[in-house]
């Protein structure tokens, strides 16, 4: 995105499509804040102060499936860094709504393990998130040691979303990787994340 006007046009053109004000804000990796920021600048003499936050476009990563996998090597020798630092194994590598799913695919390849999706449910009426379910196509996290992965981490609801459905499973998330950590966490629920980068905000 070259500049605010095209955000905007965006997130109209998505909602346009159907997707709900978090589903936008998850496609544009953005907080549900500036969704609805974004949207409501769309409409005219509707006027909602402007929060602080950064989108993030990794398109020119998601569009190749040749760098997608290098990007997935570098994550993956993350999670061995990480482990190497908790003394822990991993069973499962979860990805997470669309953008994660495909990282965490090439990861669990990578590392040798098996690979599980988490869904994320349609966003509730009053904004806040609704939870998911781990898809049972995929593996079965039951009981296993899980690496948990998304591209960016914005408020960190989705990675919290998707510990709490793991301990319902009896499994054990033992870290979380990300490509872009824009809360600036080392630790989401007492559960470790790694991020390729790492963004903090000097207000």
């Amino acid at each position: 995105m070259k500049n605010i006007e095209e955000l905007i046009q965006k997130a109209v053109d998505l909602q346009a499509k159907g997707l709900v004000t978090g589903q936008v804000a998850d496609e544009l990796n953005v907080s549900r804040e500036t969704a609805t920021w974004l949207l409501s600048r769309a409409r005219k003499g509707e006027e909602i102060q402007a929060p602080k936050d950064i989108s993030v476009d990794w398109s020119s990563i998601g569009k190749s499936s040749y760098r997608l996998r290098y990007i997935s090597k570098v994550m993956a020798d993350m999670v061995l860094d990480l482990l190497s630092q908790t003394n822990e194994d991993v069973d499962t590598i979860v990805g997470t709504t669309s953008s994660g799913v495909p990282i965490a695919s090439l990861m669990a390849e990578e590392l040798g393990t098996e690979f599980a999706v988490f869904h994320v449910l349609g966003q509730r009426v009053d904004n806040t998130h609704p939870g998911g379910i781990i898809s049972r196509n995929f593996g079965n996290v039951d009981g296993k040691r899980c690496i948990i992965v998304d591209d960016v981490i914005t408020s960190g609801s989705t990675i919290s979303q998707v510990i709490k459905q793991l301990k319902e499973f009896g499994a054990l998330p033992v870290g979380a990787a990300v490509l872009v950590d824009k809360r600036g966490t080392e630790s989401i629920s007492s559960v470790p994340v790694k991020a390729m980068i790492r963004i903090m905000r000097m207000d």
